[in-house]
């Protein structure tokens, strides 16, 4: 069955001490076209959610959006950088004892400021502490990631399917009318050639009046109208397209760009079946059905 471009998908839960939310959504587009939005810290993610929309999906654009945050256990630790407090520490000591030498003669060489450094003063040192994010084994967090990953697929493929058998149906209705006016066209011409001949042929007896009317020419100049008028090619060809048409509404794999294909051809067939009418009747047919192509035409630009 079809399937639209249309489609999305979302799965929110708490599992093995996360809370995740997924979501998928796409509209139509002329090729595939994958986004990821994900956190930073798991943007090993990405191309392995890629992989797994691209295995099923071929044409549409497409975000997935990912949100994934710990809520029970450890995510980040506190670390103290030793190096930076040393030197710090180290730094204050040196001052304090040129100080001691500058203001107090040279008596002093211990200290001439107080040492009052404690922990809370430490805290206070730019770089001296840092946030640490607690390492998460990637195989595990994709194991986490992956059965909801599956899960909003299954959703947004539902719903793409869903759409498509929508879009199958309308489709089929305008193709219906369609072939209904190609048919209504075809006794059309031959009257119309007819009513051609009847009017010229009234025409030249009003024209020549009591004289005689060349039956032989009038015949000769009704065949070469007749041909001119000649739409059989065309509505052959029309019914043959939308023959195709209905057995690419029943394909397994996408077929958007072959129904694009196809309606750009019943389009060159109708326009053909018009510019060669000379019949009002048929005038206003070959505008219903250039009308019914387009509706079809609107309809397959979402379809996979």
């Amino acid at each position: 069955m079809l399937k639209s471009m249309t489609g999305y998908g979302r799965t929110a839960l708490q599992k093995d001490g996360y809370d995740v939310v997924l979501e998928i959504r796409a509209v139509n587009h002329r090729y595939l076209e994958c986004s990821v939005k994900l956190p930073r810290s798991y943007s090993y993610l990405e191309e392995k959610i890629k992989e797994r929309l691209k295995s099923m999906i071929s044409r549409g654009k497409v975000e997935v959006s990912l949100s994934l945050r710990q809520v029970e256990g450890k995510s980040s630790t506190i670390q103290a950088d030793h190096d930076v407090i040393c030197a710090y520490l180290r730094a204050l000591f040196t001052e304090n004892q040129r100080l001691a030498q500058d203001f107090c003669g040279g008596v002093s060489q211990e200290a001439y400021l107080q040492q009052d450094l404690g922990l809370s003063a430490l805290l206070r040192l730019p770089d001296a502490f840092q946030v640490v994010p607690v390492q998460e084994d990637a195989d595990q967090i994709w194991t986490l990631i992956a059965p909801i990953l599956e899960e909003s697929v299954a959703q947004f493929q539902e719903m793409r399917r869903t759409e498509g058998e929508r879009l199958c149906a309308d489709i089929a209705s305008h193709l219906d009318a369609l072939e209904s006016m190609a048919y209504q066209i075809e006794p059309l011409v031959p009257q119309s050639v007819q009513q051609y001949y009847e009017k010229l042929y009234a025409k030249l007896q009003q024209l020549l009046g009591d004289r005689t009317i060349d039956e032989a020419r009038l015949v000769t100049e009704a065949g070469v109208v007749a041909e001119k008028m000649a739409v059989d090619e065309e509505l052959v060809r029309l019914h043959s397209h939308i023959a195709q048409f209905r057995t690419l509404l029943q394909a397994e794999e996408p077929v958007g760009r072959k129904m694009d294909f196809l309606v750009q051809e019943m389009n060159r067939e109708v326009n053909t079946t018009g510019s060669k009418s000379q019949s009002l009747e048929i005038t206003r047919l070959v505008v219903e059905m250039k009308s019914e192509i387009e509706k079809i035409r609107e309809q397959i630009q979402n379809i996979e």
